[in-house]
């Protein structure tokens, strides 16, 4: 028996298929069904390392949680990273295959549809259901030849496709007819029906709308699930939206939001904490008063690098360690705060060398192979347990690395402290989710009586109020004959 396949595509990017997904795979696993996730392609710099050793994009980590799944390298056979406005680093099966421009990608997408095709068989004579995760839009006709992502996949394995939109945004009616409108015959007749998301207000308002929706696709209107305030998920690739309220915050904290950021979920336990005010700076703004700095990482070290110093922020950096500011570089970040960062080989661009900040006694050379650990250990300065992965090209050397971050308890130390003990620099994403580390580094910036939070169980609190919506909300008698589920509901 093979597993039933489900996909969901959005009318647009950020429509919300990752959480529809999460949150139908949740459910599905609440009532016993062997579920996974997939998405055949993802384009995002928000990444996660699998418990075989590769990298996928961080939404089908979370959907592999929701799954009661550790990550897998099939859940997400091709991540794209960008590395330029036209350029990606293309990662097949969880490993780094090549630097591409949009058009040399086009041309490799056969072979990469032949890795997505490999990874779909493998999950359907896995599972019992397959929940899949389209990419941006299916209606975007430049990209319709060739497609592995929307209906080119859902059309070669034969499923059903739930068609998602937005009504936050405005024109959520506008986005379901004509996204429909511009599919194929074949591909509109696999669109199974709609769900509507985000909507806050009276429902019975938007009932006419909606069966004017049915009368006029021949479609059903699957359900309309609400805006769910408060969510803590990882997202895919966009910043956060909004800056929360915290009246009780004791630690300003400022995050530059570089060019070619990457993994910024490392933030996510920082933006949940109620005594933590993070900012997170775009282009253009003064780098603001605070209490911590934290370097991001980043996809592209050096052009970020030189970015940082267009806007002001190697003086604003200076100024703030020279008034007794603390300073956090996480990966690309730590690099940064090193003497140079030699690309040789052009790993991420032209080949070439940057001056650092010089901030830790420390250089870094861009090596071809990419570095892959989860990693678990204890800080080398405080008594508190720390984890999270590594995904970096950069090797370091240098007399900073004497005094480590961590000690992992594979015997090997990560990252740097200056000292002065202003400065600390890690390889490891995802360290602020550890509440023992979170607690201990914000009481070294500042925060004494900084409080406890375990984002990861904020994480799974949110799935499960997903699942609740797709109860409350969706027409799960349906669901049930799509995933073959009528055997199997508790």
């Amino acid at each position: 028996m093979t597993a039933r396949v489900l996909m969901v595509q959005g009318c647009t990017s950020d429509a919300g298929k990752s959480a529809l997904v999460t949150a139908l795979c949740r459910w599905a696993y609440r009532h016993g069904v062997r579920v996974a996730p997939f998405k055949p392609q993802n384009m995002a710099l928000n990444s996660a390392v699998t418990v075989d050793g590769g990298e996928i994009g961080r939404a089908q980590a979370v959907q592999a949680q929701a799954c009661g799944l550790q990550p897998h390298v099939d859940f997400n056979p091709i991540l794209l990273k960008p590395n330029s406005d036209t350029g990606a680093q293309v990662i097949v099966h969880g490993r780094a295959v090549a630097n591409m421009d949009a058009r040399h990608y086009h041309e490799y997408k056969r072979l990469a549809f032949d890795a997505v095709l490999a990874s779909h068989a493998r999950l359907i004579n896995t599972y019992d259901a397959v929940i899949v995760e389209g990419a941006g839009s299916p209606a975007e006709i430049n990209l319709r030849d060739r497609d592995i992502a929307n209906m080119g996949y859902a059309e070669a394995v034969d499923c059903p496709v739930i068609l998602i939109a937005d009504i936050d945004r405005g024109g959520v009616f506008a986005h379901l007819v004509g996204t429909l409108s511009l599919l194929s015959a074949s591909e509109q007749a696999r669109v199974a029906g709609f769900v509507i998301n985000r909507f806050r207000g009276d429902l019975g308002l938007l009932q006419p709308g909606l069966d004017w929706l049915a009368r006029e696709t021949g479609k059903p209107v699957l359900g309309v699930l609400p805006y769910l305030h408060g969510l803590q998920l990882e997202a895919e690739d966009a910043l956060p939206r909004e800056r929360a309220e915290k009246p009780d915050a004791m630690l300003r904290v400022a995050v530059p939001a570089l060019p070619r950021i990457s993994n910024h979920t490392d933030f996510d336990a920082l933006l949940a904490h109620p005594q933590v005010d993070l900012h997170i700076v775009g282009p253009g703004e003064a780098p603001p008063s605070c209490d911590l700095i934290i370097l991001p990482g980043s996809k592209s070290t050096r052009a970020d690098l030189a970015w940082l110093r267009t806007q002001g922020w190697d003086t604003a950096i200076a100024r703030h360690l020279r008034y007794g500011g603390k300073v956090i570089g996480i990966c690309g970040g730590l690099q940064m705060l090193g003497r140079t960062v030699h690309d040789p080989q052009g790993i991420e661009a032209e080949p070439g060398s940057s001056d650092g900040l010089n901030w830790l006694d420390l250089e870094t050379t861009l090596e071809p192979s990419k570095q892959l650990h989860r990693a678990h250990g204890r800080l080398a300065f405080v008594n508190a347990s720390v984890q999270g992965y590594e995904i970096h090209c950069g090797v370091s050397r240098g007399p900073a690395l004497a005094e480590p971050f961590a000690l992992l308890d594979d015997g090997r130390t990560d990252g740097a402290r200056s000292t002065d003990g202003q400065i600390l620099g890690s390889y490891l994403h995802g360290l602020f989710d550890d509440p023992d580390a979170l607690q201990a580094l914000l009481q070294w910036a500042g925060a004494r009586d900084a409080v406890k939070v375990d984002v990861r169980a904020l994480r799974e609190a949110s799935i499960d109020r997903l699942a609740d919506a797709v109860d409350a909300h969706l027409d799960t008698a349906m669901l049930r004959r799509w995933l073959g589920m009528t055997t199997c509901v508790l």
